[in-house]
């Protein structure tokens, strides 16, 4: 068996209150997800990180400690999978926007020595502004660690088996306590992080493989005449976003007067953006708007159904190279043109 890393790829949060600007700027700096040149780019990072770090994002934070709980749910994550797969893994943590970071550990990859090394994100769906920028900026960090070793990448799993069965079971788990509440039938609201509509506009597969893992998870759940819908949250700046977003979707159970549980499918741990926005603020929400019922179902973190789902890609590509989604075939239409797979040897050139 091959000495192997696996990187895991996530977002990042900040560890102090000190820590939210910086960690907002470099966000707002990634061209992935602000497409200005610069120096426009770098004045309104300056900007927004600036405004937001005192009012928005402070509030939210101070709800967690001003820390956020993504780094050691990602840790945890980590450890389950290190176990799962055996003496000859390391599993290795690699945040975007805050530490630790591609550059640092690259470093510590380079000093751990693997014949092998897996791109792993926590990502399930592919994105230009997650899992494309991820491998951009890890591609730099190994480049000037002189990491020289037989790479491969796997650009997304949105129907993965293991992350299928695990959001049915949460899902379900809150289902039956909502019917025990007197519920009969409540709606399940799949909501994801959403997107400029340009974004998607410019081939970035997302969208559908949000819409289309939701199907699948829904299905899996075995409920009988389920009622769903797929939404979207966490709208930031004046771009118009996808739609229909959670407050419309909350404002339309509350018009057929339906209890709801939400499940933010794309998230694969617990952070700000479930523990506060959902938890707090949408629930908040929903008490105004009259819903007869407000639930949330967990994200699927360490599950074991998850882990093993994780597991099985990684084991999968040992033999692998280059840039691939599970199963090693293009999942998404061509009409998406940001997708990493490539009907030709493109897919290397846009995965570099």
């Amino acid at each position: 068996m091959k000495k192997t890393a696996v990187i895991l790829f996530n977002l990042g949060g900040p560890d102090s209150k000190e820590s939210i600007e910086p960690f907002l700027f470099n966000f707002f700096m990634d061209k992935n997800i602000v497409r200005l040149p610069q120096p426009f780019r770098y004045m309104l990072a300056k900007k927004i990180s600036s405004s937001r770090s005192r009012r928005e994002a402070n509030d939210s934070y101070k709800e967690l400690g001003f820390k956020s709980p993504l780094l050691d749910n990602t840790r945890a994550q980590a450890k389950a999978l290190e176990e799962k797969l055996g003496e000859s893994f390391k599993v290795f943590v690699c945040m975007r926007y805050w530490h630790p970071m591609a550059g640092e550990v690259a470093r510590e990859v380079k000093e751990y020595g693997p014949e092998k090394i897996v791109l792993l994100p926590l990502y399930p769906q592919f994105s230009t502004t997650t899992t494309r920028s991820s491998f951009q900026a890890w591609e730099i960090a190994a480049q000037e660690a002189d990491l020289n070793v037989q790479q491969s990448a796997l650009c997304c799993y949105p129907f993965n088996q293991g992350f299928v069965e695990a959001s049915a079971q949460n899902i379900k788990a809150v289902y039956e306590s909502a019917q025990k509440d007197g519920h009969d039938h409540p709606r399940i609201l799949f909501s994801a992080h959403g997107l400029p509509e340009k974004i998607v506009r410019d081939g970035d597969p997302y969208q559908w493989q949000c819409e289309q893992a939701a199907e699948k998870i829904a299905a899996a759940t075995g409920i009988e005449s389920i009622d769903w819908q797929i939404c979207y949250q966490s709208r930031v700046g004046r771009l118009k976003w996808i739609t229909p977003s959670l407050d419309e979707a909350l404002e339309k159970a509350a018009h057929d007067n339906k209890a709801v549980i939400i499940y933010p499918h794309a998230f694969t741990q617990e952070h700000v953006e479930t523990l506060v926005e959902l938890d707090i603020e949408y629930k908040h929400m929903a008490e105004k708007l009259g819903l007869p019922g407000y639930y949330r179902a967990g994200t699927v973190g360490a599950h074991p159904s998850f882990i093993e789902g994780l597991a099985k890609i990684v084991e999968g590509h040992l033999d692998q190279e280059g840039t691939q989604p599970e199963g090693n075939t293009r999942l998404c239409p061509h009409s998406f043109q940001e997708c990493l797979i490539k009907e030709s040897s493109a897919c290397q050139e846009k995965a570099a």
